[in-house]
């Protein structure tokens, strides 16, 4: 348990959002009627033996990597609870440059959230007729939620402010901060923006203003932060620091998403009319995130030549898992409000499809390195 590092839970959040991403595209390229798409309505638009297959394979997708999320998150809080009863736990979650991995705990959990109202509901038709009634549920849960990663949130801020720590050794790891906060906030949007009573969905709203409005300050700081570090250092970081670099790209999807949920609360509970606010906040985020991506790939392409195929693991390769998800979900909002053509959805498919074989790529990689039989592989 002393070897236990929180960022494991990374491994899980890529889970769910494999898990979740097929869901989001049938949700935004599909047509139904109002409200989120069944299982029900998808068999009724497979009317062809190549849209039975894609779409099954797509279900597939949904299930094996949701339970692979939920195995993964209860097996992880596990260790987790372990680490927490040991010496060097008092060590790590003191230390400003390693205690935020803790918050990968939350970033799990919260995709745990939106795994339940997205694939598990899709599937199970009484949470689909009852779903109204789960609200109030869903919603004390989420607080608890809420308020553990809050406190955890000041905490960690709290000893960044009181212990000196050198911050010319940061990397984009840092930025666990708004991505657990951002993760958490986007399942209470999705609360405020379906719950038809006003008092749930009004709570619910405030306190992702609250969350939302904190990882939206730390995400502007800690990046300026990050690239004045960067800038400053001769060279690239470390190689195990390097799959962190596109962690920007998933913490841009989740901040863009609970805008597009806030402007669906605005419009059900204040009948605000807003179409264009849609358009933009996917859009602007979704522009953004393309060229990033392209210049991450490029600041990456040395790493991917000479480093990436070593036989060695290290946590931080799950963090590779998370930008082709975020981008593959941002691009089904995009397709739906802004460009709805042939060539996103062949993007799409292709991240979702990256994600996966990153995914396997680095399991095996990590089965390796935890049950070795020969060539064990070294762990950082």
């Amino acid at each position: 348990m002393k070897n236990f590092n929180p960022l494991s839970f990374l491994a899980s959040v890529g889970a769910g959002g494999i898990a979740v991403a097929p869901f989001v595209y049938f949700q935004y390229i599909l047509p139904h009627g109002k409200g989120l798409i069944t299982f029900d309505q998808v068999m009724n638009l497979a009317n062809t033996p190549g849209s039975k297959m894609a779409f099954g394979i797509l279900m597939a997708i949904m299930v094996v990597f949701s339970i692979l999320h939920l195995v993964l998150t209860a097996s992880l809080i596990s260790k987790l609870i372990g680490f927490s009863k040991t010496n060097d736990y008092k060590i790590y979650i003191s230390d400003p440059q390693r205690n935020t991995s803790i918050l990968a705990m939350y970033t799990s959990l919260g995709m745990t959230f939106n795994v339940f109202i997205g694939v598990i509901r899709f599937f199970v038709p009484a949470l689909q007729s009852n779903f109204q009634s789960l609200m109030l549920p869903a919603l004390i849960m989420w607080a608890i939620l809420w308020l553990f990663l809050m406190r955890s949130e000041i905490k960690i801020l709290k000893s960044a402010f009181e212990k000196d720590f050198d911050l010319s050794k940061l990397s984009f790891g840092w930025l666990l901060h708004p991505f657990a906060l951002g993760m958490v906030t986007v399942a209470g949007t999705g609360i405020a923006a379906m719950a038809k009573d006003a008092t749930i969905a009004n709570t619910a709203a405030f306190m992702t203003f609250t969350s939302g409005s904190m990882g939206l300050f730390l995400l502007l700081v800690k990046l300026v932060s990050i690239f004045k570090s960067h800038f400053s250092m001769n060279g690239m970081p470390e190689r195990q620091f390097l799959p962190s670099f596109l962690i920007v790209i998933p913490i841009t999807t989740l901040y863009a998403i609970s805008f597009f949920r806030l402007g669906h609360y605005f419009e059900h509970q204040f009948g605000a009319h807003i179409d264009i606010y849609y358009k933009l906040v996917v859009a602007i985020p979704f522009a953004f995130q393309t060229w990033y991506f392209a210049f991450g790939i490029s600041m990456l392409k040395n790493y991917f030549k000479k480093d990436f195929f070593r036989k060695e693991y290290y946590v931080t390769l799950w963090a590779f898992i998370c930008p082709f998800v975020g981008y593959a979900v941002l691009g089904s909002f995009v397709h739906k409000l802004f460009v709805p053509s042939i060539g996103l959805q062949a993007v799409i498919m292709t991240s979702i499809l990256t994600a996966i074989i990153f995914y396997a790529f680095v399991g095996i990689r990590y089965f390796k390195y935890t049950y070795p039989i020969a060539n064990p592989v070294t762990a950082k």
